[in-house]
């Protein structure tokens, strides 16, 4: 399938590995990702037996799941899905044109320490600028 034929809020189809095919869920498509990688993820990449996936053979389609079958079969991180998403319908926004929303989920933990660094930068900058 072509990325460019998903437009936001088509109609998905998904199974997960952990349920087979007797658990299909509906979702709608909510987006892009933010990207790819080990940056981007959850769980790192385990590469260690030479079984790796490049970065250009995933691209991070966001769907909206129904949180009713959601809760009735949970899913876990790092399952497998399968989605097939219907495309009949292009009147929609594009992958490309979807506004970008701020993050869905975020934390100030490390907020201290990024300040404290960057007051450090700051501090060596000036003391190798000559100033």
């Amino acid at each position: 399938m072509q990325l460019r034929k998903i437009r936001l809020g088509q109609p998905v189809k998904l199974t997960a590995d952990v349920y087979g095919k007797r658990v299909e869920y509906d979702g709608k498509v909510a987006g892009l990702g933010v990207g790819t990688g080990a940056a981007f993820s959850l769980l790192p990449a385990q590469n260690a037996t030479g079984n790796w996936i490049k970065v250009v053979q995933r691209v991070p389609v966001r769907v909206a799941l129904d949180p009713a079958q959601v809760a009735k079969h949970p899913l876990r991180i790092g399952l497998s899905m399968e989605a097939t998403v219907d495309v009949t319908q292009q009147d929609g926004t594009t992958l490309a044109d979807a506004p970008r929303r701020s993050a869905v989920a975020q934390t100030q933990v490390y907020g201290g320490q990024d300040a404290g660094a960057e007051a450090e930068v700051r501090r060596v900058i000036a003391a190798n600028a000559g100033r």
